[in-house]
């Protein structure tokens, strides 16, 4: 028998965006690993209860033969045996979305469906975590990663899973939306083990969106010029980063150093061939220029220049050495 465990979750479609996705919470360890499934162009699966793992391929290979979302449910369904104890959502490529409810699930158990997801939950603290799910979705500004979010915050405030929390994932794909375009995995992020599983979930979705996605509006873009190149120049300055003159003038040194700042700080999806900057990198790069200066200023130096250099700037040969370091023995080697 499949372990039976309590989780609420939302599985749906953005058209305006072409992006499937699910977010999951469980008082379960490691849930991202167990119910969530999602391919770009084929839809999303959320298989949990005494959850059938076998439903999330078996559900997207269904998907991509053109199978719709409530048939694709009738299918799974009638052939397994173990039905009663289990719960499932799907959405397919056109936006249909179904659930299932066994009837053997452990109380309170339900879903409910709208125009492109399905929400659904096991031991939970009532219909109200689902409803509450719906109409956070549904009422969300933004797109479908904020609208997610909110639906996962929703179900908690009224009473979610009512064992307690634990985990929580998002998984988002759209054509195209992985790493450098490499696969479709716009959004893949898991918490295994926490006390506020979605709160901390929020957070790590901000930093993937702060450095891996573009979802900031280009009319927000600042052209790197006068004062604003100034303050780029100084901050990557500060880092280490650049060595020239801090004359708002911005040139091949200046870019060449705040290329390789965005490359080592995991910005290549916010890199420009424009001399533009995203407000958030800039925001960033002020921010860890603030923070050296209060490093160099709020700690001892132990190795010579150590604190005079920044974060970014280039080892020395042979490396620094500490003014109480232990001299050498003569004719020692």
């Amino acid at each position: 028998m499949n372990p039976r465990f309590g989780t609420f979750s939302i599985v749906a479609f953005d058209s305006a965006t072409q992006s499937w996705g699910v977010a999951v919470h469980s008082k379960f360890p490691a849930v991202g690993a167990v119910v969530p499934w999602s391919r770009a162009g084929v839809g999303a699966v959320a298989t949990q209860a005494a959850s059938n793992v076998r439903w999330g391929p078996e559900g997207l290979r269904l998907l991509s033969e053109g199978v719709g979302a409530r048939e694709v449910i009738r299918r799974l369904v009638e052939a397994d045996p173990g039905r009663e104890d289990r719960q499932l959502g799907v959405v397919d490529a056109k936006g249909e979305a179904a659930a299932f409810t066994g009837a053997k699930c452990i109380e309170w158990a339900g879903h409910e469906v709208g125009d492109g997801f399905a929400c659904q939950g096991n031991v939970l603290f009532g219909p109200a975590v689902v409803r509450g799910m719906a109409r956070a979705y549904e009422s969300t500004p933004g797109d479908i990663a904020d609208r997610l979010l909110a639906a996962l915050a929703a179900g908690q405030r009224e009473g979610g899973d009512r064992r307690g929390q634990q985990s929580a994932a998002l998984l988002i794909t759209r054509p195209g939306g992985g790493y450098q375009g490499g696969d479709d995995r716009w959004v893949d992020i898991r918490v295994d083990d926490h006390l506020s599983p979605i709160e901390e979930l929020r957070r790590v979705f901000r930093v993937v969106d702060l450095t891996m996605l573009s979802r900031e509006d280009p009319a927000t873009l600042l052209r790197i010029t006068g004062e604003v190149a100034l303050g780029v120049q100084h901050d990557l300055a500060v880092l280490g980063y650049y060595n020239g003159r801090l004359n708002g003038k911005w040139d091949a040194a200046g870019r060449a150093a705040y290329t390789r700042f965005l490359n080592e700080h995991n910005f290549e999806s916010k890199q420009r061939a424009d001399d533009t900057i995203w407000p958030s990198v800039r925001t960033y790069l002020k921010e860890g220029a603030d923070a050296e200066v209060m490093r160099r200023t709020g700690t001892a130096p132990i190795v010579t220049d150590a604190l005079s250099r920044g974060p970014g700037a280039q080892p020395k040969q042979g490396g620094g050495t500490s003014p109480n370091a232990p001299k050498k023995a003569k004719g020692s080697k």
